[in-house]
This record gives C-alpha cells, structure tokens and sequence, in this order.
C-alpha cells in the first residue's frame, strides 16, 4: 500500500468536495468513502454528509460510508446525525434504510457496532450512534439466514 499516493487521492477527493458543482461534490464524497480510515480524510466526509447545497450530496456520502459496513464508516455517519438539521437527517436515514434493509447479519452487526459506540469518549460519535442505533433498529431486513 502507498500511503502518499492514498493521501494524494484524499486531498484531491477533498478538493473535488470543495467544487461548486453537486455533482463533483456528491462523486467526491462516495469515493472518499473508500478512504475513512485515514484521518485526512474525516473533515472532509463530515462535510460533504452535512453539505449545505444539496442533499443528494449527503445521501451519496452517507452511503458510501454506510456500505464499508465498518467501525469507520458508522461513527462518521453517527458523528454527523448527531448534528444533522431535520432535513440532513432524512436523507441520512433514507441511506441507512438502503444500505441496512437487506440483509439481517448486516443490520445485527451495524446494531451491535453502534451499542459499542454509544459509549464512545467523543460525546459527538456517542448521541449520533444512539441516533443512529433508533433508526436501525426499526428496519426489518429482507433477507434472513435460513
């Protein structure tokens, strides 16, 4: 793994998030999803969730960090419904109902992943994930093992 070529393609991802376009922001934020992990890529991914010009960029970020199906993934989602207005929050959850409504082993360990991260030190990660948890735990997945 190159390390300075991923953290080239963060700042570029996250320049790409800075457009004027919601296209560039929305492709930005879905392929920055890829990169979670690495901590250049955190302010970015709560920026394009949160983004203040259209929801389609939020609904997209939201499900690409939703379909990791990881630690990463949920705490930077719960991170922002823990500060979402009503309007961010829908197509957040519309997203977790997409990503989570298939399959049962997928929802049960997001349900567990955010048990564990109701009890995060960052108070931000911890309401989001109890938020986030409320919202799972309403889905009924379609596919269950037999």
């Amino acid at each position: 793994m190159d390390s300075d070529l991923r953290r080239a393609v963060v700042v570029t991802l996250g320049e790409l998030g800075r457009s004027n376009d919601w296209r560039d922001r929305a492709d930005a934020g879905h392929s920055l999803a890829g990169f979670a992990e690495m901590p250049e890529a955190m302010a970015p991914l709560l920026g394009l969730v949160l983004d203040r010009g259209n929801t389609f960029v939020t609904r997209r970020t939201s499900e690409g960090l939703l379909r990791r199906k990881d630690r990463v993934g949920l705490a930077i989602v719960a991170s922002a419904l823990a500060v979402a207005n009503d309007n961010h929050a829908d197509y957040i959850h519309t997203a977790i109902v997409d990503v989570f409504s298939i399959f049962s082993d997928d929802l049960d360990e997001a349900l567990r992943l955010c048990e564990e991260m109701s009890g995060d030190t960052d108070d931000q990660v911890a309401r989001g994930a109890r938020r986030l948890h409320e919202t799972l735990a309403e889905i009924d997945p379609v596919l269950r093992p037999s």
